[in-house]
């Protein structure tokens, strides 16, 4: 699977961005699917998944500012993100994987857990 992010950019503080992470090369529909973040000097961390049935997950930060979602028939996974903030600068990444609905649930955030990686995608927010 080929994954594909795309929609990072500079906004100000409080302002809006859509990621978008187009997938090819495989069955979509079958992959669960996350955005991680890694900012400048620290480790690639989980920001938001969404499993093959379509539950969602969120680390505590970015929830009630972060939606993801997915459109199977456009092979293709958004997060869209609101009021957003300075410490949310970083690189964007989105993933996939091949487990279960079960384990996915239960290990959504493990960034291990991941088998495919797209190329990363800037986002800057400014004070």
């Amino acid at each position: 699977v080929q994954l594909q992010a795309s929609g990072g950019g500079l906004v100000q503080a409080g302002g809006s961005l859509r990621l978008s992470c187009a997938a090819s090369g495989g069955t979509f529909s079958n992959y669960g699917m996350a955005w991680f973040q890694q900012a400048a000097g620290l480790e690639r961390e989980f920001v938001a998944g969404i499993s093959r049935s379509g539950d969602k997950y969120y680390t505590d930060s970015v929830k009630g500012r972060f939606t993801i979602s997915r459109d199977n028939a456009k092979n293709t996974v958004y997060l869209q993100m609101n009021i957003l903030k300075p410490e949310d600068t970083a690189v964007y990444f989105c993933a996939a994987n091949a487990i279960s609905n079960a384990y996915y649930s239960v290990n959504y955030y493990r960034r291990d857990d991941y088998d495919y990686w797209g190329q990363g995608t800037q986002v800057t927010v400014s004070s």
